[in-house]
């Protein structure tokens, strides 16, 4: 075999295990290693918006007052360093009737590989949205959506529910403009999908004011194609919040 062939085969393979690899472990839709649900079941136009990594002020209230003037409730993914920022946001947010899960202590990939690290992480984020919440949530989105076996029983011992979703804009995060973001959210979504926004960036604050605009594009869009908005427990018919230390079944 010529070297160039050699070669080509290499990249070849390299680009189908890094491929296999994303879909196993960081795909919204794979669900080989467990239930990590990315969108409810029906037909019916319902969709559930979520915010992933804040609180991050001012634009995590910017959101809250938009979806209080469009009358839709939405899930919050919060970062634990974040909350003890900024602990009026996210009790401002559940008294509108938002959902509040975790995502993470720290939003930080090196967790995932540390023994317990993670689960150190999740249980300092549930300590801290209970005392302000009154409550533990039951709902977690795990960072970049990575999922693992070994993770995926942890939260399953700790009664609580893997959540995926389906990126509104692959650089919304990065923010791109926000009629940009909006076009590919309202393509992308369908009865029962998860569409994930950023309210913040990882655990650190970041401008968000394109991620505002476009969720009010993408609300109302959404609402001349005859879709309603809801909660992730609401649309996946699961409890937001633990009512027992028994595992969720």
């Amino acid at each position: 075999m010529r070297a160039g062939s050699r070669a080509g085969l290499a990249a070849i393979t390299g680009s189908a295990l890094a491929g296999g690899f994303y879909w196993v472990f960081l795909s919204p839709y794979c669900q080989v290693l467990g239930p990590h649900p990315w969108r409810g079941a029906g037909d019916e136009r319902v969709v559930a918006l979520t915010f992933d990594d804040g609180p991050n002020e001012p634009y995590t209230s910017q959101l809250a007052e938009l979806l209080r003037e469009r009358g839709v409730r939405a899930t919050f993914f919060q970062v634990g360093r974040c909350v003890e920022r900024s602990p009026a946001s996210t009790a401002a947010l559940a008294a509108d009737g938002h959902v509040i899960g975790n995502h993470s202590l720290s939003h930080q990939m090196l967790t995932y590989f540390r023994r317990g690290a993670f689960a150190a992480e999740i249980e300092d984020t549930q300590k801290i949205l209970t005392r302000i919440l009154g409550k533990e949530p039951a709902l977690v989105r795990m960072p970049w959506l990575w999922r693992q076996p070994a993770l995926l029983s942890m939260l399953r011992t700790r009664g609580m529910r893997p959540v995926s979703g389906v990126f509104c804009h692959a650089f919304e995060v990065f923010q791109v403009d926000a009629a940009r973001i909006a076009h590919r959210a309202v393509a992308k979504t369908r009865p029962g999908a998860v569409l994930i926004f950023h309210d913040g960036y990882n655990a650190g604050g970041a401008a968000r004011a394109e991620t505002v605009k476009a969720v009010r594009m993408t609300i109302d869009a959404l609402r001349v194609y005859g879709y309603r908005f809801v909660t992730v427990d609401e649309l996946l018919r699961v409890p937001a919040y633990r009512s027992s230390s028994l595992p969720l079944d």
